[in-house]
């Protein structure tokens, strides 16, 4: 299916780690990226990976988060560690159909899943 469908979210103490995974098809997408929104405060950017394997990062997360993809199984994972309460939001999986370069905005985005709960615990 086309809307992608996030997975693996969940409690975790401060510097534990989780990984989360966003199954999508139906289309060739140019890039699959990874929002988080909290409580009152606009969605953001977190990490993004293009077809190229080119891989973006929000300055925060850059060295604790790492994005991957497998082709194969249609499938980009996050892979989340030295986690912080700041970290704690609703993670949403997206995928983009363009050729553009808006890699970290929302609007760059086609395709949106219903989010995954992430809450880090201090």
């Amino acid at each position: 299916q086309v809307q992608p469908v996030e997975s693996g979210g969940g409690l975790v103490q401060a510097g534990g780690s989780l990984r989360l995974s966003c199954a999508a098809s139906g289309r060739t997408f140019t890039a699959m990226g990874w929002f988080r929104q909290a409580p009152g405060k606009e969605r953001e950017f977190v990490a993004a990976i293009r077809w190229t394997e080119s891989t973006y990062y929000r300055d925060s997360v850059k060295g604790r988060f790492t994005i991957s993809r497998d082709n194969a199984k249609n499938t980009v994972v996050l892979q989340m560690n030295s986690l912080k309460p700041e970290d704690t939001a609703v993670y949403h999986c997206a995928a983009k159909i363009g050729y553009d370069s808006n890699w970290v905005g929302p609007s760059g985005y086609d395709y949106w899943g219903q989010g995954t709960q992430v809450t880090v615990s201090s």
